[in-house]
């Protein structure tokens, strides 16, 4: 076991056999999994002095530092350790695909903010948007009225919620919350925008 100084405290690494300990890559922003690795202690104190990942390359039994020759490097965001001290957890910010493949990550996977449910109602929506001729479905009609309606809705939504705010029923609220939520998803993307896009004006604004 080892002991080392990571930012402001004693990090303990429990390596392997070999020296080594394996490294899952995160992405900061989107917390999507990019890769795994495997560091020696010399990798580990390498990534916390340059801030870029380097790895111990178990093939070409050298240290490697992720992106030395394609460029897309791994800068570190930061490192934590599991509850055995024997398996880190390291945060990055990407610059560029991260597999050799090409791909984003290892798995072949699209490394895009995931909001959860919310991701996968802006899904749904987009599909109703591209399909306006889904006579049942009522955001395929909203879309096939127009921004001038789809705006009035998130409008008439707004004074629901601001009305529901002054009283005392929750249960009313929240659900004229939800519509108001779902009314502008809609007219978010009816303006060619989502949820993605409002999330960079904050970071914008955090600056």
């Amino acid at each position: 076991m080892s002991q080392r100084r990571n930012n402001t405290s004693i990090m303990k690494i429990t390596y392997n056999e070999k020296g080594l300990v394996p490294a899952i890559i995160q992405d900061a922003k989107t917390k999507t999994v990019l890769m795994l690795g495997y560091m020696n202690e010399e990798a580990y104190l390498k990534t916390n002095e340059t801030k870029k990942v380097t790895f111990f390359s178990r093939s070409k039994q050298r240290l490697w530092t992720k992106g030395e020759e394609s460029g897309n490097f791994l800068h570190l965001v930061s490192i934590k350790n599991d509850c055995d001290n024997d398996t880190l957890l390291i945060t990055v910010n990407p610059q560029g695909p991260t597999c050799h493949t090409g791909t984003d990550n290892c798995w072949g996977d699209t490394n895009t903010q995931d909001f959860g449910f919310f991701s996968d109602l802006e899904k749904t929506i987009a599909e109703r948007k591209a399909n306006q001729d889904n006579e049942k479905s009522y955001v395929a009609d909203l879309f096939r009225k127009g921004i001038n309606k789809i705006a009035q809705k998130v409008g008439e939504e707004a004074v629901e919620v601001v009305i529901e705010a002054k009283d005392n029923d929750d249960n009313l609220f929240l659900n004229e919350s939800a519509d108001l939520l779902f009314h502008y998803l809609i007219l978010l993307k009816a303006k060619g925008f989502g949820l993605n896009d409002i999330e960079q004006v904050l970071l914008n604004r955090k600056k």
